[in-house]
């Protein structure tokens, strides 16, 4: 198993996509999974914290990273249509208290995570997250139903790929962004149906699940823009 292909041309990327379904209902997967990378703060708020992960094109960081997903549906957040970024901005707001309320993300060891005891010095794993990473218990850190979840797939991921359940690793909180839970709606010509000249794209408006298909939504998108342009 390695994280990067510094020194060696002759490895491509380390990657996988893992997924387990859980007893309590819930499928847990992984998510962009970068080699050779880096945990980054994305927050777009203040007294908020977001992660996200990125690796360079070298690929030759201390530390791979990936998202570890649980599944929810509009059941979890039922109410007005924008209930969905209530939620995420609740689970956020959190993160930020549970890092100290300086910015720092909220983080606990692998071993400690799966065990229910409060982290207190890093192992041989140290974050990448700027600013910080305050070691904290992260079983509030999201709903019981997504801890439960995640305790479980971390021990059967092992089972598939030995060493990712290291007790010293870092479970670095909180990244709610996968996916938006709302859609800005759009007409044939890929505008906005209601603001003229507004094209929504990607995952951030709800037209994709990841980097590849947000790529591809962005190519639609700027065709379209092109089109019109040459219409004009």
């Amino acid at each position: 198993m390695y994280g990067n292909n510094a020194g060696n041309p002759i490895l491509g990327a380390a990657d996988y996509k893992l997924v387990h379904h859980c007893k309590n209902g819930r499928s847990v997967y992984s998510f962009c999974m970068c080699p050779g990378g880096t945990v980054v703060a994305a927050t777009s708020e203040a007294e908020h914290v977001v992660t996200n992960g990125m690796s360079q094109y070298s690929r030759n960081e201390r530390n791979a990273n990936s998202g570890i997903v649980v599944g929810i549906t509009p059941d979890d957040y039922p109410g007005h249509p924008l209930a969905g970024i209530d939620y995420q901005r609740r689970l956020e707001a959190h993160a930020y208290v549970l890092g100290g309320k300086s910015y720092a993300a909220p983080g606990q060891l692998v071993g400690d995570f799966l065990a229910n005891r409060t982290s207190t010095t890093f192992g041989k794993v140290l974050p990448s997250y700027l600013p910080n990473v305050n070691l904290c218990n992260l079983d509030s850190a999201l709903p019981d139903y997504a801890i439960e979840a995640i305790r479980e797939a971390i021990p059967a991921f092992e089972l598939k790929i030995p060493g990712f359940a290291m007790a010293d690793a870092i479970l670095t909180g909180v990244e709610t962004r996968t996916s938006s839970p709302i859609r800005i709606k759009r007409n044939d010509q890929y505008q906005s149906i209601n603001t003229k000249g507004l094209y929504p794209a990607g995952e951030g408006a709800g037209y994709a699940g990841g980097i590849l298909s947000a790529a591809v939504d962005g190519i639609k998108v700027a065709e379209a823009v092109a089109l019109n342009i040459v219409g004009e």
